[in-house]
């Protein structure tokens, strides 16, 4: 599995539109043969932080997921309502199995 967890904080006045946006590309990259997972979450004490679960079978699936377009659409729609510079981290599963997944 090829775990990445991306950080996300957005302009308080932007929070609706970014949910939306983002359930979009969410339900649209549940889709992808690749994609394993991908979780949309809100931090309760600050709604203006983001978390991304992304969860894929193979590394080249997320790169796949990045050439899809509504990834790139989510992208460019989401760009000026960020606080700060998204980050995303990689992470190495180990525990459920890579079979048990999806």
């Amino acid at each position: 599995m090829h775990i990445v967890i991306v950080d996300i904080h957005v302009l308080p006045e932007r929070l609706e539109e970014f949910k939306a946006a983002t359930l979009e590309n969410a339900a649209s990259s549940l889709q992808e043969p690749g994609v394993a997972r991908f979780d949309f979450l809100q931090q309760g004490d600050d709604p203006t932080h983001f978390v991304l679960f992304e969860a894929y079978y193979q590394p080249e699936d997320q790169q796949k997921h990045r050439e899809t377009a509504h990834y790139q659409a989510w992208r460019d729609r989401v760009a000026s309502m960020m606080a700060a510079p998204r980050v995303g981290t990689r992470y190495v599963n180990l525990f459920p199995p890579d079979h048990q997944w999806g």
